[in-house]
């Protein structure tokens, strides 16, 4: 049976620390609970999920990451929804900090809260560290005085972020693991393979194939200019990321992105998700949809698609509605359109924006599947018409130095 470590506080804010056994997390929350205690982590240990696979908490390392942030949220607001307050709830998350600064931060925000500002404020004052977004929501929590709700639902919002980030990129893992194979392969062919005959076909004086001279010629750029290509690639890598701070530039190149066959699509469908399901949480938590705008307008990674949110805000303040303006700027798909106008006719847009963001959400996990059925077999027959092309000019070439010596 998995063990899991947990982490609990009594309702008089005392911490407990240790280990049960359960069939599953939820049961072993559910066992806490029934003890009295309120569980604020629970994972399960090494020694059940094995190396490395253990459950990380907020204060694992040394650097405040955005997990770390999810976790925080998650743990303020299962301790506010059982009654402590602010105060009893950051110094208990305070007592459990191992990085050195998570837990200047939170004692800061404590200082703050203590001294009579709001979470929000004192959130805010830690500058870099909690996006525009997060930070609206919380004052949109302590405005309608739900900031455990608020918290509840930002923890969702996040975990959802997160799930769809983790999708793309595990299902990216594969092709890149056979791009390196593909690499590695061709790098030894030409640096091992072809050079042990290349003595042999200058001794035999005949002019070689096209083919196996190129091969050669490649073999030699290869062995002797290999810090010239790393060199070469890390130029264009850090020429890539100039173009993209540079705002016009950006522009330019997340225009191509949305104009790429298949990628493109999965772009917009991936900004459609994060659109529909930032703007759906702000409405539900009573930010204003004009203030809401602006702030999905940021979070949106393609500049194309923000600036078009720009112009629909524009409209939005003559009193066009939301879903015309987006129909107009004919950047984002009919079907989620067509879903807003509805949502603003039944006045459920905050629930309508909540569905759009599922159906793109399973959208982009579709839309990966697809891209990775159609580059795994496009990858496997690069590598193999590589190769073999590699392998077919040497074998002509020794059929050429054969017949020369007959």
């Amino acid at each position: 049976m998995p063990l899991y470590r947990y982490k609990a506080v009594t309702p008089t804010g005392e911490t407990h620390e240790g280990e049960m056994e359960g069939i599953a997390q939820s049961v072993v929350v559910e066992h806490l609970q029934e003890m009295g205690l309120i569980p604020i982590r629970v994972d399960e240990t090494a020694a059940s999920t094995g190396p490395g696979k253990a459950g990380k908490g907020l204060l694992h390392r040394n650097r405040i990451s955005q997990a770390e942030i999810a976790v925080f949220t998650q743990e303020i607001a299962t301790l506010l929804r059982a009654g402590l307050p602010l105060d009893r709830s950051l110094g208990i998350l305070i007592g459990m900090s191992a990085n050195p600064q998570v837990l200047q931060l939170l004692t800061q925000v404590r200082e703050d809260v203590r001294g009579g500002a709001a979470l929000s404020a004192a959130l805010e004052a830690q500058t870099g560290v909690f996006s525009r977004f997060y930070l609206n929501m919380i004052r949109a929590g302590e405005a309608g005085g739900s900031l455990d709700v608020v918290l509840q639902r930002l923890s969702e919002f996040m975990e959802r972020s997160k799930e769809l980030r983790e999708t793309v990129k595990s299902a990216l893992i594969y092709p890149s693991i056979l791009v390196g194979v593909a690499v590695l392969s061709v790098a030894v062919l030409l640096v091992w393979v072809v050079p042990q005959f290349t003595q042999m076909f200058e001794e035999s004086g005949k002019a070689l194939p096209l083919p196996t001279q190129i091969v050669i010629a490649a073999g030699d750029a290869v062995q002797y200019y290999w810090w010239a290509m790393i060199l070469g690639g890390i130029g264009i890598y850090t020429w890539f990321l100039s173009q993209l701070k540079q705002a016009e530039t950006r522009y330019k190149w997340d225009k191509r992105f949305l104009a790429l066959p298949l990628v493109g699509d999965l772009v917009v469908k991936l900004e459609v998700a994060r659109f529909a399901r930032t703007l759906g949480t702000l409405i539900g938590n009573g930010v204003t949809l004009l203030t809401a705008l602006s702030i999905v307008k940021e979070t949106l990674s393609n500049s194309v698609m923000s600036e078009g949110l720009g112009e629909v805000a524009t409209q939005l303040k003559e009193g066009q509605g939301l879903g015309k303006p987006l129909m107009e700027g004919g950047l984002f798909p009919k079907l989620a359109v067509h879903m807003v106008m509805v949502g603003e006719e039944t006045g459920k847009l905050q629930e309508m924006l909540t569905r759009i963001a599922d159906v793109y959400d399973r959208e982009v996990q579709n839309a990966v599947k697809r891209m990775l059925a159609l580059m795994e077999p496009l990858l496997i027959l690069g590598l193999g018409l590589v190769i073999g092309g590699i392998i077919m000019s040497v074998l002509v070439a020794i059929l050429s130095v054969n017949d020369l010596a007959m």
